[in-house]
């Protein structure tokens, strides 16, 4: 089948759909990685047009196939130990000032909001746990990790936690053999998080546009990184909004280090770079 092309009613009806239920910005400057992502999609369900597939999509309300649009024209990119000043501040100065908190309940609440493919979290996890090894409480659930994605796709890899070896580059030799399982396939090497921090995690799916969504539980530390790029400033105050009602006071929130929210009236202050505490 030949290259389809994205016309350009097609585009502004599909760009409005994604920056409407998304969040996600579309300027015509994106038309051309829609027109290429999309591309397998119409292939795979003999479609000749865009128009066909909108007309699938929106009419059919083809709940499956929007899925995969979602993860087709949403950002995955994360890596173990991404911005790793964020982790040595967590270790160094959050956690203990969190657990010499009066009357501590635990677990401590860790959110990871955006964790795309997982890597977020689970290096999250990987911190706690060194921590707690090195300064041991008496309790058997020191803390819990939480990370959503609004790519349903994202979130079952996650939940998985098998990662091509060759991802796992930014991880510290005695954590990557603590943490991790390396498959005996060395021809494809892959590797897995172990049991038990995979135990530790929840992931589901969640959507910042949702109006209706609900956490389970307000956190100690909400990760929100690289992802408010891609939403316009008045999307960018809701989301951040809410993240502060679901953040405990005295709690913190981690930002991409290309990202500031010195624009928005927030009850944050910040403490570091890209990191800021609740009021």
């Amino acid at each position: 089948m030949s290259f389809i092309h994205l016309q350009t009613a097609d585009f502004k009806v599909l760009g409005a759909w994604i920056e409407e239920n998304l969040g996600v910005k579309m300027p015509a400057t994106k038309r051309v990685m829609l027109e290429t992502r999309l591309q397998k999609r119409l292939r795979a369900l003999h479609m000749n047009s865009f128009g066909q597939y909108l007309d699938h999509l929106f009419e059919d309300e083809a709940v499956e196939e929007l899925a995969f649009m979602v993860d087709l024209v949403t950002t995955h990119k994360t890596d173990f130990f991404r911005e790793p000043d964020h982790f040595t501040y967590l270790a160094e100065v959050v956690l203990p000032e969190l657990i010499r908190v009066p009357g501590r309940q635990y677990p401590l609440r860790l959110w990871s909001a955006g964790c795309s493919t997982g890597e977020e979290v689970y290096t999250l996890g990987m911190v706690l746990e060194e921590y707690f090894r090195k300064h041991p409480i008496r309790t058997k659930h020191p803390y819990s990790i939480l990370g959503t994605d609004v790519s349903s796709g994202s979130v079952q890899t996650a939940l998985q936690g098998i990662y091509s070896e060759n991802r796992t580059t930014g991880i510290p030799l005695p954590l990557l053999k603590r943490y991790f399982l390396r498959s005996k396939n060395r021809e494809t090497p892959k590797v897995r998080v172990i049991p038990q921090l995979r135990s530790r995690m929840e992931f589901f799916t969640l959507n910042f546009m949702d109006e209706q969504y609900r956490m389970p539980y307000p956190t100690d530390v909400t990760f929100y990184r690289n992802v408010m790029i891609y939403f316009d400033k008045p999307t960018q105050f809701q989301v951040l909004k809410r993240l502060c009602q679901n953040l405990k006071r005295g709690g913190y929130l981690f930002v991409g280090h290309s990202e500031t929210l010195h624009e928005f009236d927030l009850p944050l202050r910040i403490v570091a770079p890209a990191t800021y505490k609740r009021l």
